[in-house]
This record gives C-alpha cells, structure tokens and sequence, in this order.
C-alpha cells in the first residue's frame, strides 16, 4: 500500500468535516473492500477516515412498524439479533449468507450500502424492502439511493448514520453464490406488504434492480408459481467469466421462485 493519512474522528461533525476538508480522504467502516483495494493499489486515499470510534452509529432498534440498523453494525450482529430475526427474518437470513465468518464479523451494513457493488447482498434487501437510508444530513428512500456501478445518491461529506427498515408481512432472499467470493451471481430479494409486493435482484446487472412484472404477479398471488413463467430480458444484464448474461436471466426467475419459498417458509 502507499502512504496514507489515519484519523479516527468520535463525532459525526468531525468525521463529516475531515472527510470535506481533506481532498481524495476517504471513509473505512469494515474495510472489507478498502483495504484489498489499497493494497492492489487500485486505489490511493491521501488519508482514510475510520469510524469505529462511533459508537452511536451501531445498534439495532425497533421502532415499531420499522426496525432501524445503525450504519457500522457488523453482518454477524444482524445475523444473530433476535429482533431482526422476529421481525425481518429475510433480512437476518440474507446476512447470515455475506462472504464467511471474518467478513460477517468485520463488515458493516453501512459500509455495504455506501460501497453498493453490483454483487453485494444489502443493497436487494435495502431496495426489495423499501428501506431508507439514514444520514448525517437527510434520508433518501432506497428508490432515489442506488444510482448505478458503484455509485449512489450520497453527497461530498454526507456519512450514513443508519439504515430504516419498514416490517413486512412476508420477506425472503435466496442467493446463487461465487463459489470462492461468496458474492452473488444473482441475488433476490421479496418482501410482501399490505399493499403490495417488492422484489429486488443483485448481482444480475451493474447495479440493484427491481421487476415489476414479477412484484405485479405475487401481488396477484404470492407464490413461486405465480412468476415461474416470467422472462427477465438480457439487455444490461451482466456477462463476465462467472456467467453470461442469458443464465444470470434464467437465474433471477430461479432465485425469485426460492425467496418467495424462504418467505413462505
């Protein structure tokens, strides 16, 4: 790695005000990305902002029709909360499925959502339940946040503070997984509400994305069956040397049928 800078701001403002006021810093959360990332040089921060020392930023709550996860929450937390699990039992189980034990216990919720690679897990939870991502300045509905590769609605300076999850009535995730990253070739996420249903797919494009047809079908009848026969279209679909795009396609209406199961179940 190259030279870098190291501060390890304990309030919010100072960690908002180093990251403004120090041009090409950038913040580490888990650092489950970063730090691979510098150390291949893909990357060179003149200074790395690290938020451990933010206590307030972990945690979990319930709100009531809404349970809240703090940004720098480790995936193993939410994976083992009893909370989480009673109440978003989808979003316990899509946790529990990030990388391996070391990533579960270093990576944070934050940190996934802020990076948003195109395979990570979070962001169908985040988009498929509706969520609202929390912070330092505003909220902004999942819908607005991911923008694209890697890229998100966040603004020079602004820190996610936490993550607000509206309670479904139903919710599942199902996964086909990278066999040594763990990442998901396709991920899907399914959370039934009272007034409808949502379904976001990971790891199939260049970014998180939600199918109405198939939201359209399990608002009709909630069940694998209602959507065994929709077609996802290749167009902007991912083809890399893991798969190409046409089986990532068949892929999100195999993944679907399973997280409409896992929510069922």
């Amino acid at each position: 790695m190259k030279p870098f800078g190291y501060h390890q701001p304990g309030q919010i403002p100072d960690a908002a005000k180093l990251l403004t006021s120090i041009e090409d810093s950038k913040l580490v959360a888990g650092g489950m990305t970063l730090i691979p990332t510098l150390k291949q040089r893909l990357a060179s921060p003149v200074a790395l902002i690290d938020l451990s020392k933010l206590g307030s930023l972990m945690g979990i709550t319930d709100d009531g029709a809404t349970i809240t996860i703090g940004a720098m929450t480790p995936h193993a937390v939410v994976a083992a909360s009893k909370l989480v699990q009673t109440k978003i039992p989808g979003l316990a189980a899509l946790a529990s499925m990030i990388g391996d034990p070391a990533v579960r216990s270093r990576g944070t919720i934050g940190g996934s959502v802020a990076n948003n690679d195109p395979a990570a897990d979070y962001p169908a939870g985040v988009l498929g339940l509706g969520a609202t991502i929390i912070t330092s300045t505003r909220e902004i509905a999942a819908d607005n946040y991911f923008l694209g590769l890697f890229e998100t609605a966040l603004e020079p300076g602004e820190i996610i503070t936490g993550i607000r999850f509206p309670v479904p009535l139903k919710a599942g995730y199902a996964k086909f997984k990278a066999p040594a990253s763990r990442y998901a070739l396709v991920g899907v996420f399914v959370a039934k509400f009272a007034d409808g249903v949502r379904l976001a797919v990971t790891g199939a494009g260049p970014g998180v994305f939600r199918v109405p047809p198939m939201e359209a079908a399990l608002s009709g009848s909630f069940d694998p069956s209602a959507i065994a026969a929709i077609r996802i279209d290749t167009d902007g679909l991912t083809s890399d040397i893991h798969a190409e795009a046409d089986y990532r396609a068949h892929l999100v209406t195999v993944m679907a049928k399973r997280a409409v199961d896992a929510a069922l179940s």
